[in-house]
């Protein structure tokens, strides 16, 4: 049972973080919640870091989930610049802040995120070397892709990933020069595999991106302290002012294992181990957001996503469980990006490897059509690029795991309500 006594402590202040505090609230919890943030700015969405915000497009202000005195007025005490650096189960406290603040909690919610990957080769320290996950990031990257731009600069981006094409796309619309490194044969290999990935390959060609496939940076070539080149692992150098790392990104778990609690195996995409109640293997505590692997049946497997979708519904989900509400969370992953004149979302999961075949609906040449990543006439994952108002219909047949005729599928004349079984 709930009541007003209890404290519940939310250890992050993204996007999960801060609608569990909200949902909270909601639910009619009247108890103590603390929210830490070791970031300075108040709670945020991230995708406008590689999207409006970047392009100037969207102000600073609308970024963020919370007006800031949202948080005094629905009673949350909010700390941020604050590092938690210590869980003890057994007495249930949390160690935060420069002078070792201990404070008592109930339940507990890790929604710690994730962090970028670094680059492991010389010339990282350099002034022009970048990385793009904080508002800070954003704020510093848009200014120096406006200054390549005036200046007809370059910047070699390290990865061909959503937020290494974001920028590539955000770099070119102001007229930098660009040039992006990536291990793969194609762009977003990993997620949408070879098929689908020259799409957004040719996108990019069109628009003045160079691609450099199946290379890795090595050395990022400097002098008094800025770039100059990116070197790759088959002898080829690179000129640059400014280098983007976007190689992904890896679960913030530190605390979590310090703790001593179950974590996901690395080949599962890592994580905090949760089961379908977003609770870790003490009762106690619970994951939410990047850094959280929960069991999905329809996909018969963990999966740990880093995408907004996921912080957005998995936060609420979460603090419904703390309070002891019935919670499955089996949500279809979704994703969206916007990238020059095409738009896109993405329902399922379905990378390289687990589907038979991708059926294409529409005409992918002009870049206007649905695909579908099919394994034993079952749908896994559906994509819509500049097609709308799809994303619930993909999502049900995706939740049916009923067998789908592909040539009615791939037939545009054929409403897509009507595969529904």
């Amino acid at each position: 049972m709930v009541d007003a006594d209890q404290t519940f402590v939310i250890v992050g202040g993204g996007l999960a973080g801060a609608k569990a505090a909200e949902t909270l609230r909601a639910e009619g919890f009247t108890g103590r919640v603390i929210l830490i943030c070791d970031e300075r700015d108040h709670p945020y969405e991230r995708p406008p870091l590689s999207k409006g915000l970047l392009l100037g497009k969207e102000e600073r202000d609308r970024v963020f989930v919370h007006e800031p005195s949202w948080y005094a007025r629905h009673d949350v005490e909010l700390h941020l610049g604050q590092t938690v650096d210590a869980i003890d189960r057994a007495a249930r406290t949390v160690r935060f802040g420069d002078d070792g603040t201990l404070v008592h909690y109930d339940k507990l919610l890790l929604a710690t995120g994730a962090e970028p990957r670094r680059l492991d080769i010389p010339g990282t320290h350099l002034a022009g070397v970048h990385h793009l996950r904080r508002l800070a990031h954003a704020e510093r990257l848009r200014g120096v892709l406006a200054a390549l731009g005036r200046d007809n600069g370059h910047i070699v981006i390290a990865g061909a990933g959503w937020i290494g094409l974001e920028v590539a796309a955000a770099a070119r619309t102001y007229g930098a020069e660009v040039t992006v490194v990536e291990p793969e044969p194609t762009p977003l290999h990993g997620v949408l595999g070879p098929e689908l990935g020259n799409v957004f390959a040719e996108l990019h060609r069109e628009h003045g991106v160079r691609f450099h496939f199946g290379a890795r940076l090595t050395e990022i070539v400097g002098q008094d302290g800025m770039v100059l080149a990116a070197r790759t692992d088959d002898g080829e150098e690179h000129p640059a002012h400014d280098v983007l790392a976007a190689i992904g990104a890896a679960p913030r778990v530190a605390l979590a294992e310090a703790a001593g609690l179950e974590l996901a195996d690395r080949s599962l995409g890592g994580g905090i181990a949760v089961d379908e109640r977003l609770r870790t293997s003490d009762p106690h505590i619970h994951a939410a957001g990047d850094v959280a692997s929960f069991p999905h049946g329809l996909f018969d497997r963990r999966l740990r996503v880093e995408h907004w979708a996921n912080a957005l519904n998995g936060g609420p989900a979460a603090a419904r469980a703390m309070l002891g509400r019935e919670v499955a969370y089996d949500r279809v992953p979704y994703f969206f990006s916007d990238q020059y004149d095409l738009g896109m979302e993405y329902s399922g999961w379905a990378p390289p490897g687990t589907y038979d075949e991708v059926v294409i609906r529409g005409d992918a040449a002009k870049r206007e059509f649905i695909a579908f990543w099919v394994r034993e006439g079952r749908l896994l994952a559906g994509m819509n690029v500049n097609v709308w108002d799809v994303t619930e219909t993909i999502q049900t047949l995706i939740r049916s795991g009923a067998r789908v005729d592909q040539e009615r599928l791939a037939d545009p004349r054929v409403p897509l309500e009507s595969l529904v079984p």
